[in-house]
């Protein structure tokens, strides 16, 4: 993986860490996934470890996961 992944639902808490994300590493390093409308990519998501959303993959896999916004439970309702 070149790019970090940051994975979100779309709620505020999402969106705004998803412009902070952006800021800090840039547009160009990072994919944006919101699985709140790309739900076929929950379990990709599950798969990388991520439990609650917002989140970010780095290249090397690690999950870091950012100001609480909802669980990857109650995304998948």
């Amino acid at each position: 993986m070149s790019k970090s992944i940051f994975y979100h639902a779309g709620c505020s808490v999402c969106v705004s860490a998803e412009r902070d994300i952006v800021d800090l590493i840039g547009n160009d390093k990072v994919e944006i996934v919101n699985i709140g409308e790309e739900r076929e990519r929950i379990s990709e998501a599950e798969k990388a470890g991520i439990e609650s959303v917002p989140a970010l993959v780095t290249p090397i896999g690690n999950v870091l996961h950012l100001n609480f916004g909802a669980s990857i439970t109650d995304v998948k309702g």
